[in-house]
């Protein structure tokens, strides 16, 4: 490297301010289709701002959350297949707050690269804006740091921030009791926990990434990127219709450890594992990994992505609610007196 007689610049070093500016210029489009009441700002300020009362609110309650999408990225990365990688990133935060009674309201990205490849970073937050414009959620803001040294070649790793917001007294969990009914959402797939596992899994199989799926259509890396549905806007149309006592969301942990999150004390659930069938992505692993039943539960979903935990007398109305609003429902069990998940039927 000679620095010339102007000396070392920002570039030199591997920092090109330039592509950053281009990129907000870039995502200004995908993120102005995300805007709902409240909006106030667009991209480039130093803060973005939101405007409670505009969005509708009386006596409002702030409900935060943040997560990334694991080692998924690594499929991503290693497939060029980033398309909807921000889908899954906007899935496991607006998927969380939903579980709290909120309505999520704005969305901030952190997207870190060693070498910012601008067209390859606004098809990511592209899918971002795709996941905000999904869920009701603004993206008013984010964050592209451009690290040398501190990622591989065509790495990369990203963050979400959601905020939402729920009036004074309609947090979730609220009133649930033995005999509620639980009816599960169905997943679009893995979503996006328990990666780490089955990047082992495909390693113990021999396929590459490109190889056919041998339980879906198309490559086998393609298969594993579906993004992570969205249950938003289909939840809290059923929150607002009244009879929701609570809602889970089967992240990592799966359905043994997640459901008894949002179960009072003194009270744990029976679930039919026969009420729905497993889902070939999940049979593949399993087999591949000769994995126990109950490790495949406490691993993935298994089919089932979200757990709506409802009032006995309200389950029919709210199970045709949310099949018209587009889920899959299932009547898996009810709400017992004791501790814990209980299982009868089997998914293997």
């Amino acid at each position: 490297m000679t620095t010339g007689k102007n000396g070392l610049t920002y570039a030199d070093a591997g920092v090109d301010i330039d592509a950053g500016n281009a990129l907000v210029e870039r995502i200004k489009p995908a993120a102005k289709r995300t805007a709902r009441s409240g909006t106030m700002s667009g991209l480039g300020g130093f803060g973005a701002l939101f405007d409670l009362k505009a969005a509708g609110y009386k006596d409002p309650i702030l409900v935060g959350a943040t997560d990334g999408v694991g080692t998924k990225l690594r499929i991503a990365i290693d497939t060029g297949n980033v398309d909807t990688i921000g889908i899954d990133l906007v899935a496991m935060c607006v998927n969380d707050l939903v579980c709290q009674g909120a309505e999520p309201l704005f969305f901030l990205d952190y997207f870190a690269t060693g070498k910012l490849d601008v067209d390859q970073a606004t098809r990511i937050i592209e899918g971002i804006a795709e996941g905000c414009a999904q869920s009701g959620c603004a993206l008013i803001g984010g964050e592209t740091a451009e690290m040398p040294g501190m990622y591989h070649k065509g790495d990369f790793d990203l963050a979400g921030f959601a905020v939402g917001a729920m009036e004074r007294g309609a947090d979730l969990p609220s009133g649930v009791q033995a005999g509620d009914v639980l009816l599960g959402l169905g997943s679009s797939g893995v979503h996006s926990n328990g990666y780490s596992f089955v990047r082992k899994v495909v390693e113990l199989s021999g396929l590459d990434w490109d190889a056919a799926s041998p339980f879906s259509e198309g490559s086998l890396g393609a298969a594993l990127l579906a993004p992570t549905r969205l249950y938003v806007r289909q939840t809290l149309a059923a929150v607002r219709a009244g009879g929701v006592h609570a809602l889970a969301h089967i992240t990592g942990g799966g359905l043994t450890e997640n459901l008894p999150r949002v179960l009072p004390e003194g009270l744990g659930a029976a679930i039919d594992l026969s009420a729905w069938t497993l889902p070939p992505v999940f049979r593949w692993l399993a087999g591949t990994a000769r994995m126990e039943e109950a490790e495949l539960l406490k691993t993935f979903n298994c089919g089932i992505g979200m757990i709506c935990v409802v009032a006995a007398d309200r389950a029919g109305v709210l199970k045709a609610l949310l099949e018209e609003e587009g889920e899959t429902v299932t009547v898996i069990g009810t709400v017992t007196e004791g501790q814990g998940v209980a299982y009868t039927g089997g998914l293997l």
